[in-house]
């Protein structure tokens, strides 16, 4: 490699790297102005003080465990089942978890609201269970490409005819080998897709708050247009959790190559 080469390469990075930084760097200052003259944590106190933030926040934390459960449910077993018996539908199956990507979050809102109103068969809005239902089924379809994705890579890595082979050979049933043999060796990409789920659900806001539902995404919003430092420091730290996300991700997937180097 030449060294003009390595010139280049190095300002590209550095050009990127102050793309990305530099506009985060001046919202993190701008956060620490709350008091006048100094830098302060004034404005991240005041917001996790705040009453209506922290039911927010574990609002939508709970209605992200409830998605990766739902989304490790589909997947795994819709995976597994495409890589083993119907490889010749791997093509249509992958065009289907593309289809989020490609819908808007408000056509499929208000596709829901059309369908499952109060004078539909199934009036799932007319109740808070039924539209947080409908809100965790919006936020599955949202996650299923990153999902889908992460545990497809994970399935290519292990043979799994010659492992469900021996399972069936032992006498294990289907969900035992989805549950003690198949899960566990792909539990590194299945985290990968949950984190990733994770950070989709915090930060989401069209499905929330056109549901009408007490989410993270909406009181973003919401103390946005009426607050002037608070906005800032929420910005941080939603991205400094979508940011921990993706490390836990690299440091699980770092630890499952050592331990598997070890063994």
């Amino acid at each position: 490699m030449s060294l003009w080469t390595r010139i280049t390469g190095w300002m590209v990075l550095l050009f990127g790297l102050g793309y990305f930084l530099l506009p985060l760097l001046g919202l993190f200052e701008f956060s620490l102005k709350a008091r006048r003259g100094v830098y302060s944590l004034d404005a991240y106190a005041k917001v996790i003080g705040d009453p209506e933030f922290q039911a927010t926040f574990a609002y939508s934390v709970m209605m992200a465990l409830v998605t990766i459960i739902i989304g490790v449910l589909i997947v795994v077993p819709t995976a597994f089942w495409v890589r083993l018996k119907m490889p010749w539908a791997r093509p249509y199956v992958e065009f289907i978890t593309l289809l989020p990507l490609v819908i808007p979050a408000i056509v499929i809102v208000f596709g829901y609201i059309r369908l499952y109103n109060t004078s539909s068969f199934l009036p799932l809005t007319g109740t808070i269970l039924g539209t947080n239902i409908l809100l965790a089924m919006g936020y599955t379809v949202l996650a299923l490409p990153y999902m889908y994705r992460a545990v497809d890579t994970g399935l290519r890595t292990i043979d799994v005819g010659t492992l469900t082979e021996a399972a069936q050979s032992l006498g294990a049933g289907w969900f035992t080998i989805l549950g003690k043999i198949i899960l566990p060796n792909v539990l590194v990409a299945v985290l990968s897709g949950a984190f990733l789920t994770f950070a989709i659900v915090i930060g989401e806001f069209t499905l929330a708050a056109l549901l009408d539902r007490p989410a993270f995404g909406p009181y973003l919003q919401r103390i946005g247009a009426n607050k002037p430092y608070e906005p800032f420091a929420l910005s941080v730290i939603a991205f400094g959790i979508t940011w921990a996300c993706m490390g836990l991700i690299q440091l699980v997937t770092r630890f499952s190559k050592h331990t598997k180097a070890a063994s």
